[in-house]
């Protein structure tokens, strides 16, 4: 059966043209925001690296500082700029394409949830660390069977007030910010220094999936062997 489908969200955000563009056409810049480590290059393709998920997604459109078009068949994104006053801009981005078989459903949910944490992440990082690039940390927790009881113990562990999180993973510097974004599947944080996100695993494992602007207690790897630690001690599942 299949389904095909088509998003277009829109961001207003406080950084220039020039900053978007990084952002959304480099490797470092994508690595901000997005998921996983990312090369680009340019004009020809683009390459995730998050896991065993490596997908190379060849570029169809590429006018820097305007415009940049890439995918497949399956999943494809495209990113219009345009400049605003006082050094802010619009950005337009649409993702389309076609989820094969009958259980299209499900993963359209996850992809839709994932894709609305993705793009609140890349506006903060746009309104906040525009010009900056950070260090991505990805980590793996447990296979996931109860999503909402796994959800209850994240933010039981996280600690929220409110907007305002204050929490100590152990092994791990502690978290003092604010939620920028948050769904049934995700949760955003932002510091002075970093983005925190959670993520629920399409059929997998719950994540940490963050962007860290400051420095890093040790080398990445160490950073996320205590993240995936953490996810396995907490007891999530």
């Amino acid at each position: 059966m299949g389904h095909e489908f088509e998003t277009v969200d829109e961001l207003h955000v406080d950084a220039t043209p020039d900053q978007v563009w990084d952002a959304v056409a480099t490797g470092p810049g994508i690595d901000s925001w997005f998921m996983g480590r990312n090369d680009v290059d340019p004009g020809q393709t683009i390459r995730t690296a998050f896991g065993d998920y490596t997908p190379e997604h060849p570029v169809t459109a590429w006018e820097p500082g305007h415009r940049l078009a890439y995918g497949t068949d399956r999943v494809a994104y495209e990113f219009l700029i345009e400049g605003r006053d006082r050094g802010s801009t619009v950005l337009r981005i649409t993702a389309a394409g076609f989820l094969p078989g009958d259980d299209w459903a499900d993963e359209y949910d996850a992809m839709t949830k994932g894709h609305a944490m993705f793009f609140h992440t890349l506006a903060t990082y746009l309104d906040h660390f525009a010009g900056r690039t950070a260090t991505p940390v990805t980590a793996f927790g447990p296979s996931i069977t109860d999503w909402p009881r796994t959800r209850g113990r994240l933010m039981t562990a996280i600690g929220r007030d409110g907007d305002r999180v204050r929490f100590a993973p152990k092994g791990l510097p502690g978290i003092d910010g604010t939620v920028y974004f948050e769904n049934d599947d995700t949760v955003g944080i932002r510091t002075d220094d970093a983005l925190y996100r959670f993520l629920r695993g399409f059929r997998g494992p719950v994540m940490a999936c963050h962007h860290i602007f400051g420095e890093t207690t040790g080398t990445t790897e160490t950073t996320e062997q205590a993240w995936q630690a953490w996810l396995n001690t907490e007891d999530l599942t």
